[in-house]
């Protein structure tokens, strides 16, 4: 079993500590930087709202994207990464 190690993940206003693990680190991150550039856009188009309601607008945009089979900046990534590994494939298969 892998060992958990302990973040601080800043979300709006707010930071919380999680233990994850180790592999996973990466895409948490970019889920995070996901939501926070979401959060300052809402910011910027309806001011005078308070945090909670930007937290709860992202998090509505998020489960909207995901139930409507719009593909996630997260499923491009997947896909770029993939893309990558098989062109190093056909380079190393080249001789």
């Amino acid at each position: 079993m892998q060992e958990l190690i302990a973040i601080n993940i800043p979300i709006g206003d707010r930071t919380y500590r999680i233990r994850i693990s180790p592999s996973d680190e990466e895409q948490v991150r970019k889920t995070l930087k996901i939501i926070n550039d979401k959060i300052i856009e809402f910011k910027t188009q309806f001011a005078g709202k308070d945090m909670q309601d930007y937290v709860a607008m992202v998090i509505m945009w998020y489960a909207t994207q995901q139930q409507s089979g719009h593909s996630s900046v997260l499923e491009k990534d997947l896909g770029e990464i993939l893309d990558r590994m098989e062109n190093q494939m056909n380079k190393a298969m080249v001789p």
